[in-house]
């Protein structure tokens, strides 16, 4: 769904205080926002678990999204760390398990789609590059998870368009790195 006037203008009022405009900009959102979340989650009930948590963030802090940005930019940001924040959360409730507790249908790494295990890998070198260096991280999420363009990346960081070139480049090298290591 391309974001057009119409959901900028019930962003607006609803960032305003207007609850009616809040709902259909929620009702608006919800597909684009389960999209989203599943092009960063390989799992469908994760991303919508992401999905319903965006949808709750968007309406809790509407008000703090004063127009600076486009809302799809704003929104693109709060989806991708949702995103990842589910899949951190998803992660520690795993470490916490213990043997016993693991569930019996454990998928089977050899029929486990490539694609979502890129992912996974993905956003572990994410996570690893997050607690390195936080802002390369920033400007990798919001040009390759939310697809902005540097312009806005620039815009959103407040930066130069150089700048958010630059960071998204190093950030890439650095995930490279440790995918490699991951892959050796």
């Amino acid at each position: 769904m391309a974001f057009n006037e119409e959901i900028e203008a019930l962003a607006t009022a609803a960032a305003g205080g207007d609850r009616a405009a809040l709902d259909a900009l929620l009702i608006r959102i919800g597909p684009d926002t389960l999209l989203r979340c599943g092009r960063i989650l390989p799992c469908r009930q994760d991303a919508e678990e992401a999905c319903q948590d965006a949808l709750l963030r968007v309406a809790q802090n509407i008000t703090r999204f004063n127009g600076d940005s486009t809302f799809a930019t704003w929104l693109y940001v709060v989806v991708a760390n949702c995103a990842r924040q589910t899949y951190r959360s998803l992660k520690r409730r795993a470490a916490e398990r213990t043997g016993a507790e693991l569930p019996v249908d454990l998928p089977d790494p050899r029929t486990t789609s490539v694609i979502a295990g890129s992912r996974l890998m993905l956003l572990d070198a994410l996570e690893h590059l997050e607690t390195e260096r936080p802002g390369l991280a920033t400007a990798l999420v919001l040009r390759d998870l939310s697809e902005l363009d540097y312009e806005e990346i620039a815009a959103q960081l407040a930066i130069t368009v150089g700048a958010a070139r630059s960071q998204v480049h190093r950030a890439r090298q650095h995930l490279r790195e440790s995918l490699d290591g991951a892959l050796a």
